[in-house]
């Protein structure tokens, strides 16, 4: 692989999960906007694809996948796939994450299996998978919530599956860095997007971020120089209503 200059993102090849809309589409959108070659991956083939087409619309350079992140011969087929149209990866961001806003009563069994495998084990398969691919200074980059650091009522499997992906992330930082990969976890804050929007439609805006804040976030942990790797941050609205 040959090198980048850390201080960009241009030129690298960025393969992002759950990118069809919210804050994955804002990642892929500001990545690309900066030069990276991304890769749309979204279990809405559709979505990935209207992504997609936006970013080479505007001379950036995109491809989609569809992809069910729970599903191993699927993430391992998309990978492939990403590397053979690029040449190269050089960063996953896992992003892709799904809520079953029921009490614990009311939580089925496959509730609880649907969300932890796509806020956790689909976050494993992409780094165990894409390890073959990333070269040293690769990059592993977790989307988290502040859903791993306080509880509220009626979102235990949500709660659950980010602190698991919280210390999924911390593992894979002690793990990799003698082999020179980083790992990043943003705790991201309450967003404009439909993931809260959709199911809280009465939520109060003013509360929330806009998304493109939190893909700022993204972009600055994958732009530190090659002898620094920043394992957490947090990314919160001024009004936070889940974080004092």
């Amino acid at each position: 692989m040959d090198a980048y200059d850390y201080q960009t993102v241009a030129g690298r090849s960025v393969l992002v999960t759950g990118a069809g809309r919210g804050l994955g589409a804002a990642i892929c959108e500001s990545l690309a906007a900066e030069g990276a070659h991304i890769i749309v991956t979204d279990i809405n083939e559709s979505s990935a694809k209207a992504v997609a087409e936006r970013i080479n619309a505007s001379t950036g350079h995109a491809c989609a996948f569809q992809l069910d992140v729970g599903d191993e011969e699927q993430v391992r087929r998309v990978l492939d796939g990403s590397v053979t149209l690029f040449g190269r990866l050089d960063a996953i961001v896992n992003n892709a994450g799904i809520d079953v806003t029921l009490s614990i009563r009311e939580l089925t069994t496959s509730d609880w299996e649907r969300v932890m495998r796509t806020n956790l084990t689909g976050p494993f398969l992409l780094a165990k998978y894409g390890l073959a691919h990333l070269a040293p200074g690769g990059h592993i980059v977790n989307i988290a919530s502040t859903a791993a650091r306080r509880a509220w009522p009626n979102a235990s499997v949500y709660h659950a599956s980010k602190w698991g992906l919280m210390g999924l992330s911390h593992a894979l930082h002690a793990e990799l860095r003698s082999s020179g990969i980083k790992v990043s976890a943003i705790i991201a804050g309450g967003m404009r997007t439909p993931f809260l929007l959709d199911r809280f439609p009465d939520i109060d805006q003013g509360t929330l971020q806009d998304p493109l804040n939190v893909a700022r976030a993204v972009k600055f942990v994958l732009t530190q120089p090659p002898e620094t790797v920043i394992p957490e941050v947090m990314v919160l609205p001024m009004k936070e209503t889940s974080w004092p």
